[in-house]
């Protein structure tokens, strides 16, 4: 039997969890630490199984399948590829870093915290990994109960009103999607919820396969925040902890993407098809809206989540090109979003710990107290803003290629939301860190702590590892998407 790499790595952060359960509260450094520990380890799993993938095989790689239910065709099946490597790396990295960036940001209830942190961190694994449809399910509803009380127990001022409104949105989205799964079921005849096997199946008749995409394209909209499905999205970052905004930005938003690659689009290729126009301009308003509400905002993390409605648009835009170029770029900036928005969400979080406020015209003139935060927080909103040398700049720049070639108008569209990004971004950081400094508040705020410098230099290394070495990471991505796009284009 193979050694069970992707079961040991779903699982690592759960037995964390398992493991806080027993630890008495009030230990808060014993607890941090565990916490900090197993998100260690997972990561240096992680980090064995990158090594050992084989970025020349397209398809599923370290597959392990049990029979779960036998008698309803329900296996414990998980798979990993290009695609999911990448973002289930992601997910392990942005562990510790998250932890690490709760030692101050939170500092009640800590064990449940962590505890939801771990349980989070094992149902994002296992979204990116499953390869039946209803373990999928079940890992994609896993990933609901520790994210609303994330936002709801250690959340701000209105944070019961944001956990009900994210709760709302996901649920009513994810209920459609069962209903969904269970009539692809019997509609497919194959007596399986295998994903490969229903993708090899026959194709269902178009009307059939309209519905049951219509029911999986909302319960994924609604989690990328397509627009006009992001209204939840700049009240849950606005409320939640930075560790919280950190895990939603960076990792559940590439949730909804990915399940438009993996699932809803393989399983019903006609539909897809039928619906391209209206899923481009939807993307393409999601990447507009969202940088012009980005300009108008006063507030910090606000200004950030509307900025990820519009990079999620751009996302959007290249799976939907389906052009490989456009595919490989979304992929690419799914990772870059990742890296950049955790980054910038947790340069917020720094802030507020030292000015307790998140309201742009309380900064100005920080650079000469912080120069080394300064200069942290211009490099993660310059890759954001897509600046060549930068991880940005390869994602948005394949996206828009590969989206001339199937809309030239919407993809230059998609360039105004570049040249927008750069806007909002710089005048971010001209608003808070330059001009005059008068504020008596503004002149005793310190630089980064030994701990912050470990929390952010990751992700500032990794800005520049994806802008100038994109191949490292395309290399594994290309043969996935090719193998994908197959999928989506064997019925027209």
């Amino acid at each position: 039997m193979a050694f069970p790499y992707l079961s040991l790595l779903t699982f690592l952060p759960l037995a964390g969890a398992v493991a806080l359960a027993f630890l008495p509260r009030g230990k808060d450094v014993m607890l941090r630490n565990t916490a900090l520990f197993f998100n260690l380890i997972t990561l240096v799993q992680a980090l064995v199984l990158y090594s050992r993938f084989d970025p020349a095989q397209a398809g599923m790689q370290f597959v392990e399948e049990s029979a779960w239910m036998p008698s309803l065709g329900i296996a414990y099946k998980l798979g990993v590829d290009g695609i999911s490597l990448l973002l289930v790396v992601l997910t392990c990295l942005l562990g510790p870093i998250v932890t690490l960036s709760s030692y101050r940001a939170i500092e009640h209830h800590v064990k449940e915290f962590l505890v939801s942190l771990l349980v989070l961190q094992t149902a994002v694994i296992g979204v990116f990994l499953a390869l039946d449809l209803v373990l999928f399910y079940f890992f994609f509803e896993a990933m609901l109960i520790p994210m609303v009380l994330i936002i709801g127990i250690w959340g701000g001022r209105l944070r019961v009103m944001a956990a009900f409104k994210f709760f709302l949105f996901t649920l009513a989205g994810s209920v459609l999607m069962l209903l969904a799964i269970l009539i692809l079921y019997f509609q497919a005849g194959i007596g399986s919820f295998d994903v490969e096997k229903l993708q090899a199946a026959p194709a269902l008749p178009a009307q059939t396969q309209t519905w049951l995409f219509l029911a999986f394209a909302l319960a994924f909209a609604v989690k990328v925040p397509l627009f006009p499905f992001h209204t939840w999205l700049p009240d849950a970052h606005g409320e939640a902890p930075t560790p919280g905004s950190v895990v939603l930005a960076a990792l559940l938003l590439k949730v909804g993407s990915y399940g438009f690659l993996r699932f809803a689009m393989p399983l019903f290729p006609t539909a897809t098809h039928r619906f391209l126009p209206v899923l481009l301009a939807l993307a393409v308003l999601g990447v507009v809206y969202g940088a012009l509400m980005a300009l108008a905002q006063q507030n910090l993390k606000r200004l950030i989540a509307y900025s990820s409605v519009s990079h999620l648009g751009t996302v959007m835009l290249g799976i939907f090109s389906l052009t490989p170029s456009g595919v490989e770029g979304s992929v690419y900036q799914m990772l870059s979003h990742g890296v950049s928005t955790a980054g910038l969400f947790l340069v917020a979080g720094m802030l507020y710990e030292r000015r307790h406020t998140l309201e742009l015209r309380e900064y100005g003139g920080l650079a000469r107290r912080i120069p080394v935060l300064a200069t942290v927080f211009l490099v993660l909103a310059l890759s954001s803003a897509g600046l060549p040398g930068t991880n940005g700049f390869i994602g948005e720049f394949l996206v828009l290629s590969g989206a001339f070639r199937r809309a030239p108008v919407l993809a230059l569209l998609g360039g105004l939301g570049v040249v927008l990004g750069a806007v909002y971004l710089l005048n971010l950081y001209g608003k808070t860190m330059f001009g005059p400094l008068d504020r008596d508040e503004n002149r005793a705020v310190t630089d980064l702590g030994r701990r912050e410098l470990f929390v952010l230099a990751p992700l500032v290394v990794l800005v520049f590892v994806m802008g100038l070495f994109p191949d490292t990471f395309l290399s594994r991505i290309r043969p996935a998407v090719a193998r994908a796009l197959q999928g989506i284009e064997r019925v027209r």
